[in-house]
């Protein structure tokens, strides 16, 4: 088979004298859409021609190239290497080819790739260009992405090490579990030493076959409730190897989009150390007890609530509750908190205070509050007891109280009815024992004492005056 530039004796068309004459005009043509920018230079290094390839317009206008010195337009480090190649190319060489940097009288440079060729017996010399600049960007980028990822890669070994240093020499027995596998991700030392075996041994096997009686999916479940609440107690169980009893505190984060357990191991005879017979029965009592208990801050926003208060509130669940202020849940709302806050602080505590509870649904239920202020810490606490006394209040209503009772019971009243619906059951003397009764709670503050029964200032007045009331407290 024949090459279509080859003829059938083997010689190059070229050299055949088939290659038909090429017009002057055709011939710069190809020359300047040949390469990216051409120049013909003289024996002497003169420059007589530029063309740049029109499709090639990021060299701008090089006309004034032309008379000048090859050497002016060219680095220092790129006239050396030119004298080399233009030696070579002297000496018979072919295909000698030169990359070259250039310099304009713009003070800007840019990288081109030159084959060179002598045209006819003087000497003079064709050179055909490649810019260069895209691959030297391409190289550029290149080794910027290089260093990139061997700083990140110096940061991972570094935060590697750290995260080993630190795994090796904590005393606290620390395991990380995988939701997705249910196997142990890792452990230090001390975790595996509280575990009974080796680290090597323990690393990736399944986190509930290390611990007696234990299922992988009911284990898994346990360990995410546990890690889903704020303040529950730490899960209690047996090391299979081992045979120690363990807690298990385990706290639940993402990784990379991988669900992790990390899990604080501690030794069962710590709890026993710190925790006793009465700490116990205080934690049964509020998850266990009847009545509803609630911890709130100094300004009386709800920080926990155990399960008795949200069913009395009728509320979904501790989210739902906690943040929110207690008066939201009093039928007073702010005016009961205030008597309640004043005299708590005051006191320290405050008995049986009778008023009713707003559930999350609209609904009213008589209650009975008891108040502690545990002020002897940075951020005080007030603890609140709430009782339901709905079934007594039902009872009052009914006319069931015993008639011994029945002063006791009226003054229950103030704060969960009007005063109104007082007096059209009782006499002027419960309407006077209400009255105090509101001035005592409010400490004569007689602008709460007006709203929690249920009147204007001057209506109170004109009781307090009418009962001899007006000069209270030497006023």
């Amino acid at each position: 088979m024949v090459g279509k530039d080859v003829t059938t004796d083997g010689r190059h068309l070229l050299n055949s004298g088939k290659l038909p004459v090429i017009a002057p005009d055709l011939m710069t043509e190809i020359l300047a859409t040949a390469a990216d920018i051409t120049l013909l230079v003289t024996p002497g290094q003169r420059i007589v021609s530029v063309l740049v390839n029109p499709a090639h317009r990021s060299f701008g206008q090089l006309t004034d190239w032309e008379g000048l010195q090859l050497s002016e337009i060219l680095t220092e480090e790129s006239r050396r290497k030119l004298e080399a190649r233009l030696a070579d190319l002297h000496r018979g060489r072919s295909g000698v080819a030169v990359e070259l940097n250039h310099v304009s009288q713009q003070a800007w440079d840019f990288p081109v790739r030159y084959s060179l060729h002598l045209l006819g017996p003087d000497g003079s010399l064709l050179m055909l260009g490649r810019d260069l600049r895209p691959l030297a960007e391409v190289q550029q980028q290149l080794v910027a992405a290089q260093l990139a990822l061997e700083r990140d890669y110096e940061t991972q070994r570094e935060l590697d090490t750290r995260y080993r240093v630190l795994m090796e020499m904590t005393r606290d027995p620390v395991m990380l579990v995988s939701m997705a596998t249910g196997r142990i991700a890792d452990l230090n030392p001390a975790a595996a030493l509280l575990l009974g075996g080796t680290r090597a041994e323990l690393l990736g096997s399944a986190v509930a076959q290390e611990f007696d009686g234990r299922r992988r999916g009911e284990f898994l479940d346990a360990l995410s409730n546990v890690a889903a609440m704020d303040s529950s107690a730490p899960l209690e169980v047996t090391a299979r190897r081992s045979q120690r009893r363990v807690l298990v505190t385990p706290r639940l984060f993402r990784a990379a989009g991988e669900r992790l357990l990390l899990c604080l191991i501690d030794p069962g005879d710590r709890l026993t150390q710190a925790s006793d017979e009465l700490s116990e029965n205080l934690q049964r009592l509020y998850h266990e007890g009847v009545d509803g208990i609630v911890f709130a801050d100094g300004e009386g926003v709800i920080r926990a609530a155990n399960e008795a208060f949200l069913n009395l509130t009728d509320a979904s669940g501790i989210a739902a509750v906690r943040g929110r202020s207690i008066a939201d849940y009093l039928a007073r709302g702010q005016v009961d908190l205030r008597v309640l806050l004043d005299n708590v602080k005051r006191t320290g505590q405050l008995r049986l205070y009778a008023t009713r509870l707003t559930t999350d649904f609209s609904g009213q239920i008589a209650v009975e509050l008891s108040a502690s202020w545990l002020n002897d810490r940075p951020n005080p606490v007030l603890v609140l007891v709430v009782r339901d006394a709905s079934r007594a209040d039902a009872l009052r209503r009914s006319g069931a109280v015993i008639p011994d009772e029945g002063t006791r019971s009226v003054m229950e009243l103030v704060g969960s009815s009007t005063l109104k619906d007082i007096v059209a059951e009782t006499t002027d003397v419960i309407e006077k024992m209400c009255i105090e009764t509101a001035l005592e709670l409010t400490r004569n503050n007689r602008v709460a004492a007006a709203e929690m029964l249920g009147l204007s200032r001057q209506s109170l007045y004109v009781k307090l005056r009418k009962y001899g009331l007006l000069n209270r407290d030497g006023e």
